[in-house]
């Protein structure tokens, strides 16, 4: 889904150049932290969602001019590939290894688009990680038109993530 205009023209930016941003950044996080360089976006619109299977996702709220989440939803499968990558060492189950590997990467990518929305000089805070793992879950975040959502793909597998961004 795109993200509400008023966000973009609080900001000075076209959504565009927004995704430009936040794609240069997820592939930063990822050729450095996770050792991934051939991450993939997919760039076609996609519906949010909200019900998972298999999956980890982790979450960072944030407060300030702008409030919302960002979600990183990755299946179980793959957080286990990213975590031994970030580790150097075969992780070969979900356990608090996977869980705080999950909530640094969406520390690291929160952080990253923290410097997008206080470029005005405007504070944002963001929150601890909080993450969620199950074998089938719901996750209800705000309303769609307030959200963006990115997919990528990697080792064949994609990933998704959602940013819900509401003006104070």
């Amino acid at each position: 889904m795109p993200l509400n205009p008023s966000v973009c023209n609080q900001l000075g930016i076209a959504e565009e150049e927004l995704i430009k941003r936040i794609h240069r950044d997820i592939q930063g996080i990822f050729s450095s932290m996770v050792g991934i360089e051939d991450l993939l976006h997919i760039p076609v619109q996609v519906d949010t969602q909200t019900h998972f299977s298999d999956c980890i996702t982790a979450m960072i709220g944030f407060a300030g001019i702008y409030n919302g989440l960002l979600s990183v939803h990755v299946p179980q499968s793959l957080a286990k590939i990213f975590t031994s990558n970030m580790l150097g060492m075969e992780v070969t189950e979900v356990d608090d290894d996977v869980n705080d590997a999950l909530g640094e990467i969406a520390n690291m990518i929160g952080g990253c688009f923290k410097h997008h929305l206080s470029k005005d000089g405007h504070e944002v805070k963001l929150s601890t990680p909080s993450v969620v793992a199950g074998k089938e879950y719901v996750i209800s975040s705000g309303s769609a038109e307030d959200t963006l959502s990115l997919m990528f793909d990697t080792n064949d597998e994609w990933f998704m993530i959602s940013i819900v961004v509401e003006m104070e």
